[in-house]
């Protein structure tokens, strides 16, 4: 399965699109226009399965920085700063990574 399974490709592009400066990304804008905000819990887990690149379970701070990547392979990469604000917002518990708990952030509810 991929990305373009769940989300719509035109849904996509536009979400990549609107962050393409640096330091222009929202984890929040960016759901709302790929149409992550709307998906089921079920769908945003397995759009975080795609997501989690080594499969460990986790999305760690080096994979979340080719976040945009794993969207479309010649988007950028987020900013040092993107990165660690988006942590910051979706470790639930503080350990440096997201869980597939942490999937509702997806949602920004």
């Amino acid at each position: 399965m991929s990305l373009t399974d769940l989300l719509s490709p035109s849904d996509i592009a536009a979400a990549l699109r609107d962050c393409q400066a640096p330091d222009s990304f929202s984890p929040k804008k960016f759901f709302q226009i790929s149409g992550m905000s709307k998906k089921s819990s079920s769908q945003l887990k397995e759009i975080f399965r795609i997501l989690d690149n080594d499969q460990s379970g986790f999305i760690e701070e080096d994979e979340l920085k080719y976040f945009l990547q794993r969207f479309e392979c010649g988007a950028r990469v987020l900013t040092t700063s993107e990165t660690k604000t988006f942590l910051a917002a979706a470790d639930h518990d503080g350990d440096g990574k997201i869980g597939a708990e942490g999937t509702d952030y997806f949602k920004y509810r």
